[in-house]
């Protein structure tokens, strides 16, 4: 008798667990569907609207970081987009080395060139608290990841 409650008892909690974890995937699909249904251009407008309240932008920066988060976003948008056609199209093959290479290091530039323009437009000040920013994000979403992890487990 007790080895039969303590399976029902793993079983209900197996079941609980599995349940929990198809509610975040199902919460994970929705905001990414929700990012998906915005133009470039709307994310722009809320990403400049952030960087102004927590950096305090003046009326110039403001226009120069719309303009660069406009950019971004296009660019970002259209590598999702072929991301997505690629794996519609099932040209799902791994990368070679060199093509990983290759990858890693457009990245890499991509992002020299972001950091670039942005010190242009900000003041040291707002840089700082910026890349500061962008380090909190960082150790959240590391938070995050242990905690899914833990989840799993």
């Amino acid at each position: 008798m007790k080895k039969l409650a303590i399976l029902a008892l793993a079983l209900i909690t197996f079941q609980a667990n599995a349940q929990r974890n198809q509610e975040k995937k199902g919460q994970r699909q929705d905001r990414m569907e929700r990012i998906d249904d915005f133009t470039p251009q709307q994310i722009a407008t809320l990403k400049t609207k952030q960087m102004t309240l927590a950096l305090d932008l003046s009326e110039s920066q403001q226009k120069k970081i719309q303009d660069f988060n406009f950019e971004e976003a296009t660019f970002r948008k259209t590598k999702m987009e072929n991301r997505k056609e690629n794996k519609e199209d099932g040209e799902r093959e791994k990368p070679t080395k060199e093509e990983r290479f290759e990858m890693m290091n457009n990245r890499l530039d991509h992002q020299i060139a972001q950091k670039q323009t942005l010190k242009k437009i900000l003041t040291e000040d707002q840089f700082e608290k910026f890349e500061a920013s962008k380090q909190d994000g960082k150790k959240k979403q590391k938070g995050k990841k242990k905690e899914r992890k833990h989840d799993r487990d």
